[in-house]
């Protein structure tokens, strides 16, 4: 863990940082039969500390969605990698269906990465409010 790393982790404990759940799709040992539809697929919530979520400035569309940006903590997302025992954080990432932070659910619209030298401390993802819609 690098210096920025634990500046970032202690930044977002600090201003009253919470856990969010990702939704992701559980991985499968046998693929042939997954892509078949022979086995149904199954989703794991990983959870991710710390995290904040702040609400983005409001765009003045009639009828526009809330947007939100959820900062996460890099070292959090490469522990539940390495628990996961996937490739990458991208990869991850790839797998999530969508983000709950205190009881809402989110849909992931844009992901980029804080870097500083070399090394990923800060995710920002921003974010949309799932809409449930009737069967």
């Amino acid at each position: 863990m690098c210096g920025p790393q634990l500046i970032a982790d202690a930044l977002l404990r600090t201003v009253a940082g919470t856990t969010a759940l990702f939704r992701v799709t559980n991985t499968s040992t046998d693929t042939n039969q997954s892509e078949l539809g022979l086995v149904a697929t199954t989703f794991v919530d990983v959870t991710v500390s710390p995290v904040l979520m702040r609400k983005m400035r409001p765009s003045w569309k009639e009828g526009g969605e809330s947007r939100w940006e959820l900062l996460v903590s890099a070292t959090g997302l490469e522990q539940q990698v390495m628990a996961l025992d996937i490739p990458s954080v991208e990869a991850l990432f790839q797998m999530t269906l969508g983000v709950t932070v205190t009881g809402q659910d989110y849909l992931i619209d844009s992901i980029a990465a804080n870097e500083a030298f070399g090394n990923v401390y800060l995710y920002r993802l921003l974010l949309r409010e799932a809409v449930q819609q009737a069967i």
